[in-house]
């Protein structure tokens, strides 16, 4: 199995796990006398055995990122770790460009003026910058789940 395939498979499981979640809560309480709709006890047998798998799923794959090397001698877990702290970098950047570049008006001469405190245009360079080294880290990684087997 490709890496890819169990990285799909474990979303699926965890979509699963969450729908199984809100069943059992539909099913937790009913009026005296009534049945529930479905058996709890067969809803958190489903779910013990769903998370198991999702157990043996997610060992796999962590073990598959920690032994996959590229040709630098980094893992396929480095660069996953690289994604995450760019991506985190990206947002902050962001957020903060979008309010260095925001424009106050003034009705008047005698309000306060408020100017940024940045080089909006260089810092949007370099958010550019680290936005396309995220897209090919991006391509890099999918790549791996595509050609490397699971462990």
């Amino acid at each position: 199995m490709k890496l890819a395939n169990a990285l799909s498979q474990r979303s699926e499981l965890q979509t699963r796990i969450r729908q199984l979640e809100s069943r059992l809560n539909n099913n937790a309480l009913v009026q005296e006398g009534e049945q529930p709709a479905e058996d709890p006890m067969e809803l958190l047998c489903e779910l013990e055995a769903d998370y198991a798998r999702l157990e043996e799923m997610i060992s796999a794959i962590n073990r598959t990122n920690n032994s996959t090397k590229l040709e630098d001698g980094s893992t396929l877990s480095d660069l996953l770790a690289k994604r995450d702290c760019l991506k985190g970098k990206l947002g902050v950047l962001r957020g903060f460009l979008d309010n260095a570049s925001s424009l106050v008006r003034r009705h008047s001469a005698s309000e306060i003026k408020i100017k940024s405190t940045v080089d909006v245009r260089k810092l949007q360079k370099q958010v550019d910058g680290l936005s396309k080294d995220l897209r090919e880290l991006e391509e890099t990684i999918q790549e791996k789940n595509w050609t490397t087997e699971l462990l």
